[in-house]
């Protein structure tokens, strides 16, 4: 495929939830800017990834104040001030991570730390406004309505255009969508969660409220922190191979444990799928995720830029069918209570035996 539909395939922008915001499908996340945590770029591989990124058409870049130490966002400021790009970009940082060890108000989603944590990323980001700004995850703490509140004055101020939900309960983010409409505050227009051939858990809740209420589904770590790129491989009861994921393993860090019988099975079957297809199993299990019902852009890392390469190939083509299906079965979610009952011997006695054509997109018997 040339070059030039490379660049149409990124630039398939569509609406972020039911906002008018429009984004590339593939969004580039940027975690991985700076090496402060151990793993990631440097500051001229961090610049080359956001150059090719945005010269294939891409416009959507996501970090966070607390990603490598608040480095990710200095870095961004200074490319897109050395470039004067900022307009054209579609910005989205976070809050909610410690920003002063010590002060428990410098922390959570509190009305005193949003208005401080977003007074940093401005400055750092080097801009006056922020496109999409995410609670990063739920503090299980502070009221809903507090948070809703003080999201919204963002917005009336001019320093936020557009609103997320990253890591909440399903319960918390239709509250918050629903309190918002009741309201006539600034709606959510997307939720920023976990996604992959080996996390699918949001299916049961989170995916259904999205489409239900207007919110886009974005998801991280499609490729389960490199796991589904093929580049670990079993070791006794664990794995071994360079990347984050051994990095971690070496630090202590237990976040996020790939190395499961589970899936290395579903692993097993994204290989087989990525040799049938020609392409390498990351861009198989990129590609499958951005198809997903609700799914409105795919958060992509990189510290690499061959590996940036590799994920903007994942638009390029198709899953047939057979393949898609073997990759649903293999990583399927157990339907475990009260989901179970959803099933189709169940759903016979709401429906009557009879199936409905317009049964929700994300229902899938």
């Amino acid at each position: 495929m040339t070059d030039e539909n490379k660049i149409k395939s990124l630039t398939s922008y569509t609406r972020l939830g039911s906002s008018g915001l429009r984004v590339s499908p593939l969004c580039l996340g940027t975690m991985t800017f700076g090496e402060d945590w151990g793993w990631g770029s440097n500051p001229s591989d961090s610049r080359a990834i956001f150059d090719r990124y945005l010269d294939a058409g891409g416009n959507f870049i996501d970090t966070a104040d607390g990603y490598t130490g608040g480095r990710s966002e200095e870095l961004l400021g200074q490319f897109m001030a050395d470039a004067g790009n900022r307009d054209r970009v579609v910005l989205a940082t976070k809050f909610t991570f410690v920003g002063v060890p010590g002060d428990p108000n410098a922390c959570g989603n509190g009305r005193k730390n949003i208005y401080r944590a977003i007074e940093g990323s401005l400055r750092r980001l080097r801009t006056d406004y922020i496109d999409l700004y995410w609670l990063h995850f739920w503090d299980g703490l502070t009221p809903v309505e507090e948070v809703m509140e003080t999201l919204d004055a963002l917005v009336r101020e001019g320093k936020v255009r557009y609103l997320g939900l990253s890591d909440t309960p399903a319960w918390y983010l239709a509250r918050a969508q629903t309190m918002a409409e009741l309201r006539g505050r600034a709606r959510i227009a997307a939720l920023q969660l976990e996604y992959s051939l080996v996390e699918r858990n949001i299916e049961r809740e989170h995916v259904p409220a999205a489409i239900e209420l207007g919110m886009g589904v974005l998801p991280w770590s499609p490729l389960a922190s490199g796991f589904l790129s093929g580049k670990y491989r079993r070791k006794g009861d664990s794995g071994e191979g360079e990347g984050r994921l051994d990095i971690q393993r070496k630090q202590g860090s237990t976040l996020f444990q790939r190395y499961t019988d589970h899936n290395w099975r579903i692993l097993d079957v994204l290989l087989e799928a990525a040799k049938e297809l020609g392409r390498t199993p990351a861009q198989a299990a990129l590609n499958w995720v951005t198809k997903r019902p609700g799914v409105t852009s795919s958060i992509i890392g990189a510290t690499k830029l061959t590996q940036l390469e590799d994920n903007l190939a994942s638009l390029e083509f198709d899953i047939p069918e057979e393949l898609s299906a073997k990759l649903e079965e293999a990583s399927r979610p157990p339907a475990v209570f009260p989901y179970n009952f959803y099933q189709p011997e169940m759903r016979s006695f709401s429906m009557g035996g009879v199936r409905v054509s317009s049964e929700p997109a994300w229902f899938r018997p």
